[in-house]
């Protein structure tokens, strides 16, 4: 019960629109996803793994929200929003974390036993990041929405881009220094084709010089015939 009420007055500090514990607790699909997998994490942990695997479906059918029942979380772990959010199975969340929708913490397919990472205290992730792998994502971190994240990320570091790039670690900008952006972060698809368009320029102005060129000596070959 005191966990719940922890929960609950997380989500009033983290979310303007919340205006009181019964209305999250009745109405915010986080918390019940998150009451969800508390039951199926203990199924999980005694063995009935067939069981666990019900209750986190059932959740899932019903939030939109998908964790593993082997996936441990920490305390007052927000989750704004939700729907779309994956957590694998060997996932470690710790206190304080905060997850906009559409979250992934998955796994590359490559690694086994430990496959999924391991988020500190403190963590912010915006809506649509993917960190995949079983690195450690550092307490205070803040990665950014639609960021993919494939490496650890330092204590009080902000990664941004795909894939992440560090861009600060306390507070201290690094070579990849910029102003986090939630939501004008660069689309690496239309940097490409924004380049693609430039050359194409390029090209017709050059084509365009050629034939100029070639109409004129056309032109003066013309004129000398005549004389």
């Amino acid at each position: 019960m005191k966990g719940l009420l922890e929960t609950l007055a997380a989500y009033q500090a983290r979310d303007p629109a919340a205006r009181s514990k019964l209305e999250v607790f009745l109405l915010y699909p986080g918390v019940h996803a998150l009451i969800y997998h508390r039951i199926a994490h203990w199924m999980y942990q005694s063995q009935l793994r067939f069981l666990a695997r019900v209750v986190s479906q059932w959740s899932r059918f019903w939030t939109g929200i998908e964790i593993h029942p082997g996936a441990v979380i920490g305390r007052r772990f927000v989750i704004d929003h939700g729907m779309g959010i994956v957590i694998g199975e060997t996932a470690e969340v710790g206190d304080d974390v905060l997850l906009y929708q559409g979250v992934t913490l998955g796994g590359t397919g490559k690694d086994k036993g430990k496959r999924h990472p391991t988020v500190g205290n403190n963590v912010m992730i915006g809506s649509g990041a993917k960190i995949l792998g079983p690195f450690k994502v550092g307490n205070g971190a803040r990665i950014a929405s639609n960021a993919v994240v494939l490496f650890e990320v330092p204590e009080n570091a902000t990664a941004v881009g795909v894939p992440a790039r560090i861009v600060r670690v306390g507070g201290v900008k690094t070579d990849f220094a910029g102003e986090v952006d939630q939501i004008n972060i660069t689309d690496p698809v239309q940097k490409e084709l924004q380049s693609l368009l430039s050359r194409m320029e390029w090209l017709e102005k050059y084509l365009d010089k050629m034939e100029a060129e070639k109409i004129k000596e056309h032109e003066g070959e013309s004129i000398n015939e005549t004389v």
